[in-house]
Order: structure tokens, then C-alpha cells, then sequence
């Protein structure tokens, strides 16, 4: 019988770099807010475009802001676990270790 995990599995919704991420959550409010506005001037065709903000954001809003804040932090905070209790740290400098060889 396998263990089972009281933890739920990390979700990574970070881009490579934060201008790119920015870049997608230009594209998904965009898509979003025309069409909302277009609605008058197209119909109700135009709330086609709303389901491709979707994947612009790769998901919901919410989680591009999330993906947001991991992109900001990526390199910076380090998530450590001992005995089940898990918090986020600093995570250390990478220019105070010697390069590996």
C-alpha cells in the first residue's frame, strides 16, 4: 500500500521571465476587455475572444497572478519541509558559493 500524501502537488504557472509574463497578462486582459466592449458593436460574437484569454493566462486570471508572483520570486525564495512543517526562506545568494567545477 502506498503512503499517502497530506501535501497537495505544487503548481507552477511562472514564465521564464517576468517582461514575458507581463506580455501574456497584456494579452489576456486585452482579449478580455474587447470582448466585453465590442459587445455593442459585434454582438454577442465578440465573447468568443474571452475563452483565448484563458489561455493567455493559462487559466484564470488569478492564476497568471500567481504565476506573477512565482516569476518575481523564482531564485529568491526557496520552500523548505522538516517534520511535516513547511515555510518559505531566503533562499541563499548564488554569487557566495563558489562556482561548482
Amino acid at each position: 500500500m502506498k503512503p499517502s500524501h497530506s501535501a497537495a502537488p505544487e503548481r507552477d504557472f511562472a514564465s521564464k521571465s517576468v517582461s514575458r509574463h507581463l506580455a501574456r497578462g497584456a494579452v489576456g486582459f486585452g482579449l478580455i476587455i474587447c470582448s466585453i466592449v465590442l459587445v455593442p458593436v459585434v454582438g454577442p460574437v465578440s465573447l468568443l475572444a474571452a475563452p483565448l484569454a484563458l489561455i493567455a493566462f493559462r487559466g484564470c486570471p488569478t492564476c497568471w497572478m500567481v504565476g506573477l508572483a512565482q516569476t518575481v520570486s523564482r531564485g529568491r525564495l526557496e520552500r523548505r519541509c522538516v517534520d511535516g512543517v513547511c515555510s518559505l526562506t531566503k533562499a541563499p545568494s548564488r554569487f557566495l558559493t563558489p562556482p561548482e567545477r
